[in-house]
C-alpha cells in the first residue's frame, strides 16, 4: 500500500485527491459502480484525462470476504477490496470519455423524467373531470378530449368554479409537458441515427428505447455473450431446481430500466403484426402463461437487441470510425450470438465473472491508486 486518504466529493475533495496522487504519474484509478454511484467520480476522472478501470462489486465483496474474514463494509475495507481487484484481476473494463453518449443519457433521463410528470398531471387532471362530470370520466384521455369536457361544464357554485380552474390549469400544463417530450423524442431520434446504431431497424424499438439502451449499454464489449447480456437486463431466469425437479424462475435482478425497455418493445411486437407476436402466440399454445409468453418474447428481444449492438459496433471498427454509444474502434466482438439466428433459449443462464476487455491492459509498472467516491468528508 503506498498512499491512503479519504476525500470529500466537493471541488475542493477531489483536487485534495489529485494532488495526493499527483507522485505516480503513470496511475489506473479503480472505481466500483461506474455506472452507478460511482458514475460522476469516474466521469470527472475521464474528462481530466485518467485512466479509469471498472470494479464490479461482486467482485470486490469476494475480495473483502477474503480479506478480512467477513463482509461486512466499513470505507476502508471497501476501498483496499476495491484496489486488490483492480491489481490481481486482468481484463477488467476500461472506461472511456464520450461526450455523445453523456449527453445522449442526460436527455434520456429528462425524457423520463418528463414522462413521470405527464402521469402525475394526467391524473391529477382525471380526478377534477371525474368531479366535474361525475360518471363520464374516461381512462385514457387526450388533452383535446379533456379541452372539450371543460368547455361543456359551467358550474355556478363557488367549488364548481374552482375546481374548472384548476382542471384547466392542470391541462395547460400537460399540452407544455407534451410539447416537451414530443421535442425530446425528435432530439434523441437524430442522436440514435447520428451514432451510427440500427437499433429503431427492430420491430418495436423506437427512439426512446434506442436511446435508453445506447446510454445505459455504453461499450457493448463488457458483454462476453448474449447470455450475460440478457441477466443484465433481467431477462435471463433464474434456476430454482431441486432434485429431480427442474424449473426456473423470473428474475428481478438486472437493470430494470433496460427490462422495461425490452417489455415496451416487447408489447409493441404484440400488438403489431411482427414475427414476435407469431412467437408469443406460438409459446401460448404450448400451455404457457400470457406472463411466461411474454418473458420468453423479452428474452429473445435482448438477444436480438445484442446482435444488433454487436453488428453496429463491427461496422464502426471496419470502417475505421471511432465508434460512439455502443463500443469502442478496434473492439474484438466474438461472441456465441454472433451467427444469424442463435439458438435461443430461455434457460440459457449467465456466466459469473466480468467480461473481458475490449481495451489495452494496463502495463506492470503502473500503480493503481483507489478512492471511494460519493463519501462525505470526515
Amino acid at each position: 500500500m503506498l498512499a491512503t486518504g479519504r476525500f470529500g466529493t466537493d471541488k475542493a475533495g477531489y483536487a485534495a485527491m489529485r494532488k495526493r496522487v499527483a507522485a505516480w504519474p503513470e496511475r489506473t484509478w479503480a472505481v466500483e459502480g461506474s455506472n452507478g454511484a460511482g458514475r460522476p467520480l469516474a466521469q470527472r476522472l475521464l474528462a481530466d484525462g485518467e485512466r479509469v478501470v471498472d470494479v464490479p462489486a461482486k467482485l470486490s465483496a469476494r475480495a473483502r470476504l477474503f480479506d478480512t474474514g467477513h463482509n461486512r463494509k466499513t470505507d476502508a475495507h471497501d476501498a483496499h477490496a476495491v484496489a486488490v481487484v483492480a491489481v490481481w484481476t486482468s481484463g477488467l473494463r476500461v472506461l472511456s470519455y464520450d461526450l455523445e453518449l453523456e449527453a445522449l443519457r442526460m436527455l434520456v433521463d429528462r425524457r423520463a423524467e418528463l414522462t413521470r410528470t405527464r402521469i402525475q398531471t394526467v391524473n391529477r387532471l382525471q380526478r377534477l373531470l371525474a368531479e366535474l362530470t361525475p360518471g363520464k370520466a374516461k381512462k385514457d384521455i387526450t388533452t383535446l378530449q379533456a379541452k372539450a369536457i371543460l368547455a361543456s361544464v359551467r358550474p355556478r357554485d363557488l367549488a364548481g368554479k374552482t375546481r374548472r380552474r384548476l382542471a384547466a390549469e392542470q391541462l395547460a400544463e400537460l399540452t407544455v409537458v407534451d410539447k416537451k417530450i414530443k421535442d425530446l423524442t425528435k432530439e434523441l431520434k437524430v442522436m440514435v441515427v447520428g451514432s451510427g446504431s440500427r437499433l429503431m431497424d427492430l420491430p418495436g424499438v423506437g427512439p426512446v428505447v434506442a436511446a435508453r439502451t445506447l446510454a445505459d449499454v455504453g461499450d457493448v464489449a463488457r458483454f462476453a455473450d448474449r447470455n450475460r447480456f440478457a441477466s443484465w437486463t433481467g431477462t435471463a431466469p433464474i434456476e430454482a431446481s431441486s432434485g429431480e425437479i427442474v424449473r426456473h424462475r423470473l428474475s428481478r435482478a438486472g437493470n430494470r430500466r433496460m427490462n422495461h425497455m425490452i417489455h415496451i418493445a416487447a408489447a409493441t411486437q404484440i400488438r403489431l403484426d411482427t414475427e414476435g407476436r407469431a412467437y408469443y402466440r406460438r409459446k401460448l399454445a404450448t400451455g404457457k402463461t400470457r406472463a411466461e409468453a411474454m418473458r420468453c418474447l423479452k428474452r429473445r428481444i435482448s438477444d436480438a437487441i445484442y446482435r444488433r449492438l454487436l453488428a453496429d459496433a463491427r461496422t464502426l471498427s471496419n470502417a475505421g470510425m471511432h465508434a460512439g454509444p455502443g463500443g469502442h474502434r478496434g473492439a474484438s466482438l466474438k461472441s456465441s450470438a454472433a451467427g444469424s439466428h442463435p439458438h435461443t433459449s430461455t434457460s440459457d443462464q449467465p456466466l459469473p465473472g466480468p467480461a473481458p476487455t475490449t481495451l489495452p491492459a494496463p502495463t506492470p509498472t503502473r500503480k493503481s491508486t483507489t478512492s471511494r467516491p460519493l463519501q462525505p468528508a470526515s
